[in-house]
């Protein structure tokens, strides 16, 4: 089967969804399938086999991330010689729109993943935020109900678009992840290379720095566990537009030489993090799914949350970590429990590890390849339908 991905988010920037992207299309191209991938250009961005790139230009609110110009001389070429069977989007906006198009230009299903809450994301608009949520929501929607096939990562999410009015067929299917990979790791990385002590407990945070990931609160929580616990560190991995607001805070709370900014790590390194902490520590309200709650359920880590959407169904609550309301006072004393039960930590981990053997990539990417020839089978059956 040969399937066009179109996506607005890819490398090298980092994301959950690039590593949705990468992960099925790793998983799908095992299976013996074809992907082509259809992305914004980046600087500096060396040409791949299988990759299509438009001209782009860095987001205004983002300079990390880039917008494409939804055009190229190429395309229809590109598309019309190589034949896609299906088109599958993850994104309603521009780059996603020129997949929507070309689908039906193509008579060929059109599948889109609703990874983002992107009503959440109105903090990036500088104007007129409250109208620009509604617009957002209509849009999704809209958009939603001219797909052949909505995936959702979690239920959560498929009841929230049932709530938005639509009524497209929706199937929750979860990113997976290659359990292999934390087999292989190095435990002593994060502590070496971050000149962390033995006795000291490593909160590990692994997500973008932006305003809808809640690092403030994070922030917050962590400057008052440490008033009666010293020997700990937090570690942040990932960049992002907060990185500067987000480091000021920390010298104004007095945390400055406790809280570790690790910037952009390759794969490799992300997973020494996972490897060699001690807890997942994660405030984000705005997830789908948060795929880094699964890796971190994989490595072993107990993981305490904000009780909201994706997270929800990510985490069973006392039994592989904890999920909360927004209450600092709460989250610090379920994170102190951890720390002096090792008793508890080490039950929450043990089932931990267990649980994230639901959540494998191979098992995600034959759902979705058979939710693939489902689609197939019904164009066929339309057209056979319609020729009688």
């Amino acid at each position: 089967m040969r399937i066009g991905i179109f996506t607005d988010s890819y490398r090298p920037y980092t994301s959950g969804v690039v590593r949705s992207i990468d992960t099925f299309t790793a998983e799908l191209t095992k299976l013996g399938h074809e992907i082509y991938i259809f992305a914004p250009n980046y600087p500096n961005c060396s040409k791949e086999e299988g990759v299509f790139r438009f001209p782009s230009f860095p987001a205004p609110t983002n300079r990390d991330f880039t917008l494409a110009l939804p055009f190229s001389f190429r395309l229809k070429p590109t598309l019309t010689q190589w034949k896609p069977d299906i088109i599958h989007v993850h994104s309603p906006f521009l780059v996603g729109r020129v997949g929507a198009r070309y689908a039906r230009k193509l008579k060929i299903p059109l599948v889109f993943t609703f990874h983002t809450l992107y009503d959440q994301y109105v903090h990036y608009v500088p104007f007129a935020r409250s109208v620009t949520r509604e617009l957002t929501r209509r849009f999704c929607r809209d958009f939603c109900n001219k797909c052949d096939l909505v995936i959702t990562p979690t239920s959560i999410i498929k009841d929230h678009l049932r709530n938005l009015g639509v009524y497209t067929k929706i199937k929750v299917i979860p990113t997976g992840i290659n359990l292999d990979d934390f087999n292989n790791g190095d435990i002593y990385w994060l502590r070496k290379k971050y000149n962390i002590k033995p006795e000291e407990t490593i909160l590990l945070c692994v997500g973008r720095l932006g305003q809808e990931k809640n690092i403030v609160f994070l922030l917050y929580a962590f400057a008052e566990l440490y008033i009666t616990n010293p020997n700990i560190k937090l570690v942040l991995v990932g960049g992002g537009p907060e990185y500067n607001n987000l480091k000021k805070l920390t010298h104004q709370l007095g945390i400055e030489e406790q809280v570790i900014f690790t910037g952009t790590l390759n794969r490799n390194e992300v997973i020494n993090c996972y490897l060699g902490a001690d807890i997942f520590v994660f405030a984000s309200k705005t997830e789908t799914q948060g795929l880094v709650l699964a890796e971190a359920k994989a490595a072993g880590l107990p993981v305490v949350a904000i009780k909201a959407y994706g997270s929800s169904e990510m985490i069973k609550d006392g039994e592989d970590g904890f999920l909360l309301p927004e209450s600092k006072e709460i989250y610090v004393e379920k994170i102190k429990e951890l720390i002096l039960n090792k008793e508890l930590k080490q039950k929450l981990s043990r089932r931990a590890k267990i649980n994230a053997q639901q959540l494998s990539s191979h098992r995600s990417a034959l759902n979705l390849i058979a939710e693939y020839h489902a689609l197939l089978n019904e164009k066929h059956d339309q057209f056979l339908s319609n020729s009688i």
